[in-house]
């Protein structure tokens, strides 16, 4: 069992224990907060592109760009920092001050300059990235191992649903023809202080244990400190399910997200209404997919037949959605299909943590998103230089540009096989 925390609040001897057999009220609701922050910071990290039109009012073209590229720079740096201090230091430590800091970086975008916007917006980038991999490890540490891949697909359903909740409602919100018409700083002030108040409900709800790493107690070395990373990259298994979660997140999220609305407008010549419409359906698959996948393999106790199968799925609907032609299949149908079949690649953020030690869990979730957000900063550039002007292109056109996101769902499928098998079905035999 996870160490009881004391009446006092005082933190207990780290140690890495066992999970827990049955689900326990205190902890569900402590990951729960953990996934509702994930809610939250997909909410602000999605509210900017639907502000676009005023904020480019407000600050012209050019700080856009920069705010949105700096924020996944630091996001993606910053997931390899905030597992190592869960690790050492637990959640209850850990948690409430980069919540906190979220609401900050909100408060800071509401002050309306350009500057407080791309200043805002990067402290926001610091705060997020412990909201998935906070809940990861929460769930991984409090939560029965049995339901693992459960939870973590729960967490990025609960993301999913920020997303949109980041969307129609702000834009709803600040539509000068709507009934409670609401200024764009307005929107930045209420975010902060919902963050500083889920930040305060964190701190009083989250098991006051400290980490499980063992150099908890030791001094703060750069040897200490580079160790976990040691332990998981010097680990096969961990470039492995790194390297499938990213490629299996590409052809939704770059693919679809990206560049999907432009296929079907240009190649198909559709309306861009009708396409976004069609496209939104992935998102919604997302919300589908995750804790379904995650549900199954938690009830099979295995994760690789759930994650091929997943991936053979995708791979197909995404052939579908470049080749088949127009009214074989309808177009928004095939999005769902996508959706739900990429959650699979949740799989491989449980498949992360079993193949690593349990003191190592925090670090493990932060190197998982670090190697997905990398595998997507490497593709994306990629697919965009092959994309000639999203004016004249043709479905051809498309298809030579989609194709490395097909070889590398191919790739995906081929280091699957590889990857060892973590659930439970086989590890209880071991």
């Amino acid at each position: 069992m996870p160490p009881t925390p004391s009446p006092t609040g005082a933190p207990a001897t780290p140690a890495a224990t066992a999970q827990p057999q049955k689900l326990q009220p205190l902890y569900v609701l402590a990951w729960f907060l953990c996934a509702l922050f994930y809610f939250y910071q997909y909410a602000i990290r999605s509210a900017p592109g639907i502000m676009q039109n005023e904020l480019t009012q407000a600050w012209g073209n050019s700080h856009l760009g920069l705010m949105i590229a700096s924020y996944y720079i630091v996001y993606a740096l910053m997931a390899l920092v905030v597992g190592v201090l869960l690790d050492r230091y637990g959640a209850h430590a850990v948690l409430p001050g980069f919540i906190a800091i979220t609401g900050i970086g909100c408060l800071i975008f509401a002050q309306g300059s350009a500057a407080a916007g791309v200043g805002g917006y990067v402290i926001q980038a610091i705060g997020a990235i412990c909201a998935f991999v906070g809940s990861s490890y929460v769930a991984a540490r409090y939560l029965p191992a049995r339901t693992l891949a459960l939870f973590v697909g729960l967490t990025q359903c609960l993301g999913m649903a920020g997303a949109a909740f980041g969307s129609k409602p702000t834009r709803m919100l600040i539509d000068p023809a709507g009934s409670f018409h609401v200024s764009w700083p307005h929107i930045w002030l209420g975010f902060g202080v919902l963050g500083l108040a889920l930040a305060v409900a964190v701190w009083f709800i989250m098991p006051h244990d400290s980490g499980d790493s063992a150099q908890h107690h030791g001094a703060l070395t750069l040897g200490n400190l580079l160790q976990p990373f040691k332990i998981i990259f010097s680990n096969p298994q961990s470039w492995y399910a790194g390297l499938i979660g990213g490629l299996l997140f590409v052809p939704t999220t770059i693919g679809a997200l990206g560049w999907g609305a432009s296929m079907l407008s240009n190649g198909e010549h559709t309306t861009m209404a009708f396409a976004a419409s069609d496209v939104s359906m992935v998102p919604i698959g997302w919300v589908i997919g995750c804790p379904l996948l995650g549900w199954i393999s938690d009830k099979i106790g295995r994760r690789k037949p759930v994650l091929i199968g997943g991936a053979l799925v995708l791979l197909a609907s995404s052939l579908c959605a470049l080749y088949v032609p127009v009214g074989v299949m309808p177009r928004y149908m095939t999005a769902l299909i996508m959706g739900i079949s990429s959650g699979a690649a949740m799989i491989p953020f449980s498949s992360m943590k079993e193949a690593n030690p349990p003191q190592v869990k925090g670090t493990a979730a932060g190197v998982m998103n670090f190697l997905v957000f990398g595998t997507t900063g490497v593709v994306s550039p990629l697919v965009s230089a092959l994309m000639g002007s999203t004016q004249t292109m043709t479905m051809a056109d498309y298809h030579e540009a989609f194709m490395p996101l097909i070889i590398g769902i191919v790739i995906a499928i081929g280091l699957s096989f590889v990857l060892r098998e973590t659930g439970w079905a086989v590890t209880r035999k071991q």
